[in-house]
């Protein structure tokens, strides 16, 4: 038998990619893309939650009025978030990453922008102390209903 022994040119070498293989680049390109749009677009606003109210205690019902008068506005109704302010029934601020100590300071002091997109919140001097000890008293029930709870913080 007579077999001629052909030479492979470059584009003889060339093979195109299997459909499972442009599957996969399609994937991963889909992912690539959700990441970066989610890394660059604008933070949203809307943060509110669905709150599971408990039956309080006495101190907590007192800092729901407290709560109620000076920090709904903008934490919303039951601390589950407005578009002014972030939600304080979130895991964010379970008492192991934000202990009541950092509620006291976030009212004596106020706080700079760091876990959420609404600014700065500014310090409520019209709050008493004991009034604010309640208002953390109602919080970490609210949390506690809602299966919040404490979390050693990691960094």
């Amino acid at each position: 038998m007579n077999q001629k022994k052909y030479k492979r040119s470059a584009t003889d070498l060339q093979r195109r990619p299997s459909p499972a293989a442009i599957f996969v680049i399609t994937v991963v390109a889909a992912g690539a893309v959700f990441v970066g749009w989610k890394a660059i677009a604008p933070l949203s606003r809307d943060t509110t939650t669905d709150v599971t109210v408990p039956r309080l205690s006495s101190l907590a019902r007192a800092g729901k009025a407290a709560f109620d008068a000076n920090c709904a506005q903008c934490h919303g109704r039951n601390a589950a978030g407005t578009d002014k302010g972030p939600p304080l029934v979130h895991d964010i601020y379970n008492p192991g990453h934000h202990g009541d100590a950092a509620f006291f300071s976030a009212a004596r002091r106020g706080v700079q922008q760091h876990h959420w997109p609404f600014g700065n919140m500014p310090a409520q001097p019209q709050v008493s102390d004991e009034e604010i000890a309640a208002i953390v008293r109602y919080v970490r029930e609210l949390q506690s209903a809602n299966g919040i709870a404490y979390r050693p913080h990691r960094m």
